[in-house]
C-alpha cells in the first residue's frame, strides 16, 4: 500500500473521529444555546439536516473532482470543516448552530471524493479490499470519537467541537503534504465542462440512464436501509428484549464496532479476490439475513453477543457491491458515480430510520423482532443483482 493511500485512509479515521467527537454532546449544546430543556422536533431536524446536505452535495463534489481533480476538492472540504467546527464551537444561538450543521454536511460529502480517489489508484480486482479498509477506518474513528467526545464534554460542552477542528486541521496538513493528485483530466472531461450541472438530480438521472448500473445503485441504497435497522433499534431492542443497562449497551456497541472493523479490514479483500465480488456479496447477504432472523428470535442477551461475528460477516457485502459499481464506469466518471452512491446512501439514512422506528414502535408490544425479520426479507430484492451478468455501460457525460 503506497504512502498516499495510507494517508487517505488515515484522513478517513481522523474525519470519523471528528464527527464522532461531537455526537455525545450535541443534545446538551442545543439545550444550552436554545435555552430550553425540550428539544422536540429540533433534534430530529438537526440530525436530518446533515444527511440532507450530503444528499445534495455528494454528487456535486464528485462531479467537481472529475473536472478539477480529487486533491483540490479534498483540501477545500477539509479547510471548510476546520472553519465550520470552530464556528459551531462559538455559535451563540440555535439558528447559527443549524447553519454550522448544514456546512458540516457539505464538507462531510467529501467521502464521495475519497472513494473516487481509491478507485483511481486501485486495480479493479483489489477495490473490494480497499473499500473494506475504507469502511473499517471509518468504523474505527466512530469507536474512538464518541469516547473522547464524551470525556471532553464533561469538561466543557464546546470542547469536542474544538477537538474536531484540530482533527480536521491535522487532516488538512496531511493531505496537503502527502496526497498527490490521482485523476488527470481527459479529453472527455474537458469537452464536458461547458455542460457541467450542479443540480444533484441531474447526476441521479445520469445514473438511472444506465440499465446495468441502476440495479446496482438501488441495491446499494437498499443495503444502507437494511443496515440502518441496527443503528436505529439496537439500543431500544436491548432494553426491551434483554433488559440491558447502559453499561451493557455500551459494551455491545463497542464490540459490534470492533468486529465490524476487523471484518471489513481483513476479510472483505481475500474473499472478493478469491471468489469474486458477486459471491462475496452473496455471502454477506446470507450472513446478515441469518443474523437478522436469529436476533429476532433470540430470548437471552448473550445470544446477541454470540451473533456479532455473523452480523459483521454480513458487512462484507457493502464493499463488494461498491467495487462492482465502481467497475461499471470509466475512470473519468468515478467522482460522479461515487457522488451518486453517497447521495443515495444519505437519502436512505434520512428515510430509513423514520420507517424503521415507526415499525418498531408499532410492533414492540407484541413482537419487537418484527423489524429484524423485515430487514432479512428485504434482501430478496437484491437477488436480481446477484443473478445479473456483469458488464460496463457505455460512457456518458
Amino acid at each position: 500500500m503506497n504512502r498516499a493511500l495510507l494517508t487517505i485512509l488515515a484522513t478517513v479515521v481522523l474525519s470519523a473521529i471528528g464527527i464522532g467527537l461531537t455526537m455525545p454532546i450535541i443534545p446538551q449544546l442545543m439545550r444550552d444555546v436554545g435555552h430550553t430543556s425540550e428539544l422536540g422536533w429540533r433534534f430530529g431536524a438537526f440530525t436530518g439536516l446533515y444527511a440532507l446536505m450530503q444528499f445534495i452535495f455528494s454528487p456535486i463534489l464528485g462531479v467537481l473532482s472529475d473536472r478539477i481533480g480529487r486533491r483540490p476538492v479534498l483540501l477545500l472540504s477539509l479547510a471548510g470543516a476546520v472553519a465550520d467546527y470552530l464556528f459551531m464551537a462559538m455559535a451563540p444561538s440555535l439558528a447559527l448552530l443549524f447553519m454550522g450543521r448544514a456546512i458540516a454536511g457539505i464538507t462531510g460529502a467529501s467521502m464521495a471524493v475519497t472513494s473516487a480517489y481509491i478507485a483511481d489508484v486501485t486495480p479493479e480486482d483489489q477495490r473490494s479490499r480497499r473499500y473494506g479498509q475504507l469502511g473499517a477506518c471509518f468504523g474505527i474513528g466512530f469507536i474512538i470519537g464518541p469516547v473522547i467526545g464524551g470525556l471532553l464534554g464533561e469538561w466543557w460542552v464546546r470542547a469536542p467541537f474544538l477537538a474536531a477542528a484540530a482533527m480536521n486541521a491535522v487532516n488538512l496538513v496531511l493531505t496537503l503534504l502527502v496526497v498527490r493528485e490521482s485523476h488527470t483530466a481527459r479529453d472527455s472531461d474537458v469537452g464536458a465542462k461547458g455542460r457541467m450541472s450542479f443540480n444533484p438530480l441531474t447526476n441521479l438521472r445520469w445514473a438511472a440512464s444506465f440499465k446495468s448500473l441502476l440495479p446496482l445503485i438501488g441495491a446499494s441504497g437498499l443495503l444502507v436501509v437494511i443496515g440502518e435497522i441496527g443503528g436505529t433499534v439496537w439500543v431500544l431492542y436491548g432494553e426491551d428484549k434483554f433488559a440491558w443497562d447502559s453499561l451493557t449497551i455500551g459494551i455491545s456497541l463497542a464490540c459490534f464496532g470492533a468486529f465490524h472493523a476487523l471484518a471489513q479490514a481483513f476479510i472483505v479483500g481475500p474473499i472478493a479476490e478469491r471468489w469474486g465480488e458477486r459471491r462475496a456479496l452473496m455471502l454477506g447477504i446470507a450472513a446478515d439475513s441469518c443474523a437478522y432472523v436469529l436476533i429476532a428470535l433470540a430470548n437471552q442477551g448473550w445470544m446477541a453477543f454470540a451473533l456479532m461475528p455473523l452480523f459483521c460477516l454480513g458487512g462484507i457485502g457493502a464493499p463488494a457491491l461498491q467495487s462492482l459499481v465502481s467497475a461499471s464506469v470509466g475512470p473519468d466518471q468515478q467522482g460522479k458515480l461515487q457522488g451518486v452512491l453517497a447521495s443515495t446512501a444519505s437519502l436512505a439514512t434520512v428515510i430509513g430510520p423514520v420507517a424503521i422506528s415507526t415499525i418498531y414502535f408499532m410492533s414492540r408490544g407484541s413482537f419487537p423482532g418484527l423489524v429484524w425479520l423485515i430487514g432479512a426479507g428485504l434482501y430478496v430484492f437484491c437477488l436480481p443483482v446477484l443473478m445479473r451478468k456483469s458488464g460496463m455501460p457505455p460512457a456518458a457525460s
